[in-house]
């Protein structure tokens, strides 16, 4: 069974920065493409950043320039390094990758999502 199991949320003070981690257990070969998204309370679940297996990124407008997805193939590991955080970056921020299983099928999944508050 293929987990995507998020860490490295919490509280931070504005201007502050915290890096996420999404690491891939279970049986699997690697990890294809890749993702960020965050949904804050009564508000709908939103990309926050793709990166596709090649590496191509694409980033929302509100976290360019401050958030860096970046991958280690080796450890079948995707992290979110966020600088920078503004109060409205508050929000549980969820991993989903594509990834190919041993079976050479591919698959969808979704961590269990992290919570990130920005406040003083």
């Amino acid at each position: 069974q293929v987990q995507l199991v998020e860490s490295g949320g919490g509280l931070v003070q504005p201007g502050g920065s915290l890096r996420l981690s999404c690491a891939a257990s279970g049986r699997i070969f690697s990890i294809n493409a890749a993702g960020w998204y965050r949904q804050a309370p009564g508000k709908q679940r939103e990309l926050v950043v793709a990166m596709t297996r090649g590496g191509t990124t694409k980033y929302a407008d509100p976290v360019k320039g401050r958030f860096t997805i970046s991958r280690d193939n080796a450890k079948n590991t995707v992290y979110l390094q966020m600088n920078s955080l503004k109060p409205e970056d508050t929000a549980v921020y969820y991993c989903n990758a594509d990834v190919t299983r041993w079976s050479f099928t591919t698959g969808e999944y979704w961590g269990q999502g992290t919570q990130v508050t920005v406040s003083s």
